[in-house]
C-alpha cells in the first residue's frame, strides 16, 4: 500500500518532540518537511526511530492517555465531585449525561483511531522496507512497539464503547476493528467487530509485542516511556483481568512477580514497589515501580485543560475542576487510615474540601501521567488469585506488600482473616480504590466485574442495565461510517 504523505509527515514531526531527551542529532538533522516523499519517508534508520516516537506523542494527546482519558475513569464513579460546573472539562462524564455529539465521546474515539491508524501505517511501512536499518530485530522491535500502542489503544476504546466482556462472554458489539493503514475515505464502511473479537486482536498484538520487545531500553527514561517486555505482559495482566481469566492474568502476572516476597521482577526491567510512594510521583518519574507513563516538558505539555493536576489540583496550580469525595473511599477509615502515607496525596484546601495532590505540578503540568505501574500488576495478581483459588497466602503477602508499604504499623493480613477468596477479593478492590486513586480505574474495575457505577452528591447511581453504563459511539463515526451501528 502506498504511503499517505501528509499522514506520516506528520507522524516525522510530532516524533522528534515526544521524548525529553535533550538536542538528540537524529531528531534535529532531519530533511525539510516539504522535501519528505513517500518514496523517502522511510529511507534512514533515524526515520524510523522519529515515526515510532511520533506514534507515542499521539497516544499522549490530552483527549487520551496524556489526561482526560486517565480522568474520566475516576469521574465516572463515585470518588469524585464536581466543583466548577465546567461542561469543558468532563462535567458530562461525571454526570452521565454525555450523547453522541458530546465532544468527550468524539475527541476520545478520534484520539484512539488517529494513533492506530498511525501504528497500522508505521507496521505496514516499516516491513515493507525494513532493508534500510539492516536489523530485522531492531524493526521487529519498532514494530512491537507500534503493536504494543495499537493494543492499547483499542483497550480505552473497549472499556469506554463496549459492554464489559463478562456481559455476553465478548459476544456484544464491540468498535471497527482498522488493522490496516487508511489513506483516504474508501474504507470508512466497516461494522463494528465483537468485543471478543477485538479483545483477540488485543492478546495478539501483545504476544507479539512481548515476543520482539527490547527486555530493556537502556535507561530509566526510556524503560518508563517506551514499551518494553514487562510493559506487554502487564498490559496482557489488565486485559485478562477484564475478562476475568483469572487463570490467564495469573500466568503473565507470574512472569513479572515472584512466587513471594520480596516481588521484584526477576526479568527485564528490575521492577519493584518503591519504599515510599510518593517517589514514583516525584520527579524524575523513572522509578522502577513505573512500567510505562507519558512523559511532558515544559516544550510538549498535555494542551490546556487536558493535565491531570489540572483536574483535581485547586488553584492557582490547577483549576480544580473535581474534589474528593468524602463519601468516597478517602471516607474510609479502615481501608483508608489517617496514619497511611497515601494520605499526602489528599490536600485539604483553604475551601475546607479535600482534592487529589498526586499530580502537583501546575500551573504547568508536568506530572508523567501513569499508564502502567507495578503496583498494580500485584493487586491484580492477588485479586486473581482469590478469585481463582480462595484465600492463599501468596494472595495476602501481595495485599500486604502494597498496604503495608503506605502503613508500616498497619497488622498484616493473614489468611485466617478471610472467611473465603470473594472477601479477600473485595479487600483488595479497597486496596485498589487507595492505592490507584486518580489514575484511571475505579470504573474499569466496577465494569470489568459488572457492577453498578455508584451515585455521589446529587448524581444517581448507573445500572449495569441501562444505556449510560458505557458511552454511545460518536456522531462523527455514525456520519461517516454507514455500517457502524449504535449502542442501544
Amino acid at each position: 500500500m502506498i504511503l499517505h504523505k501528509k499522514i506520516v509527515v506528520l507522524l516525522i514531526v510530532a516524533g522528534a518532540f515526544m521524548l525529553p531527551t535533550g538536542c538528540r542529532k537524529e531528531l534535529l538533522d532531519q530533511a525539510p518537511v516539504n522535501n519528505l516523499s513517500d518514496k523517502t519517508i522511510f529511507a534512514t534508520p533515524d526515520r524510523f526511530l522519529s515515526l515510532i516516537n511520533g506514534i507515542y506523542d499521539q497516544v499522549k494527546s490530552g483527549q487520551h492517555y496524556g489526561g482526560r482519558f486517565i480522568v474520566y475513569g475516576d469521574i465516572r464513579a463515585e470518588e469524585f465531585l464536581n466543583e466548577t460546573g465546567n461542561g469543558v472539562t468532563g462535567l458530562q462524564t461525571w454526570n452521565h449525561t454525555v450523547i453522541e455529539s458530546s465532544n468527550e465521546v468524539n475527541n476520545l474515539w478520534n484520539a484512539c483511531y488517529t494513533a492506530i491508524n498511525s501504528c497500522n501505517i508505521f507496521i505496514e511501512g516499516a516491513d515493507i522496507n525494513r532493508a534500510v536499518v539492516n536489523n530485522d530485530a531492531l524493526v521487529n522491535q519498532y514494530i512491537a512497539e507500534a503493536k504494543f500502542v495499537r493494543a492499547l489503544c483499542y483497550h480505552t476504546l473497549l472499556r469506554m464503547y463496549a459492554q464489559p466482556y463478562a456481559v455476553n462472554n465478548g459476544g456484544s458489539l464491540g468498535v471497527p476493528l482498522r488493522i490496516r493503514a487508511e489513506v483516504g475515505p474508501g474504507n470508512n464502511d466497516l461494522a463494528r467487530s465483537s468485543v471478543a473479537e477485538v479483545t483477540a486482536q488485543i492478546l495478539d498484538d501483545l504476544n507479539s509485542a512481548e515476543a520482539n520487545l527490547a527486555a530493556t531500553n537502556g535507561s530509566g527514561l526510556l524503560n518508563v516511556t517506551r514499551a518494553h517486555k514487562n510493559a506487554a505482559i502487564a498490559l496482557k495482566v489488565r486485559v485478562y483481568m477484564g475478562m476475568q481469566q483469572y487463570g490467564n492474568a495469573i500466568s503473565e502476572a507470574n512472569k513479572i512477580v515472584p512466587t513471594a516476597a520480596p516481588f521484584k521482577a526477576a526479568s527485564g526491567v528490575a521492577h519493584e514497589l518503591q519504599a515510599n510512594v510518593k517517589n514514583v510521583f516525584t520527579t524524575p518519574y523513572t522509578t522502577t515501580e513505573s512500567i510505562f507513563s507519558m512523559p511532558f516538558t515544559t516544550n510538549d505539555l498535555p494542551g490546556v485543560q487536558n493535565g491531570l493536576g489540572s483536574y483535581y489540583n485547586p488553584g492557582p496550580r490547577g483549576i480544580g475542576d473535581f474534589s474528593l469525595n468524602p463519601a468516597g473511599i478517602i471516607g474510609d477509615s479502615v481501608a483508608f487510615p489517617g496514619n497511611d502515607a497515601r494520605r499526602q496525596f489528599v490536600l485539604m484546601h483553604t475551601n475546607n474540601k479535600p482534592y487529589l495532590n498526586k499530580f502537583p505540578t501546575g500551573p504547568e503540568h508536568l506530572d508523567y501521567a501513569p499508564v502502567l505501574r507495578y503496583a498494580e500488576v500485584l493487586l491484580s495478581l492477588a485479586e486473581a488469585e482469590a478469585r481463582a483459588n480462595g484465600v492463599s497466602q501468596r494472595s495476602v503477602d501481595l495485599l500486604n506488600a502494597i498496604r503495608i508499604r503506605s502503613n508500616a504499623s498497619a497488622t498484616p493480613y493473614t489468611t485466617a482473616d478471610f472467611a473465603d477468596g470473594n472477601a479477600l477479593a473485595n479487600i483488595i478492590l479497597k486496596e485498589r480504590r487507595v492505592e490507584l486513586l486518580g489514575e484511571g480505574f475505579r470504573a474499569f474495575d466496577l465494569q470489568r466485574l459488572v457492577a453498578d457505577i455508584p451515585g455521589k452528591a446529587n448524581v444517581a447511581s448507573v445500572l449495569t442495565s441501562v444505556s449510560e453504563y458505557i458511552w454511545p459511539i460518536p456522531s462523527g463515526e455514525i456520519a461517516v461510517n454507514k455500517a457502524c451501528v449504535q449502542n442501544p
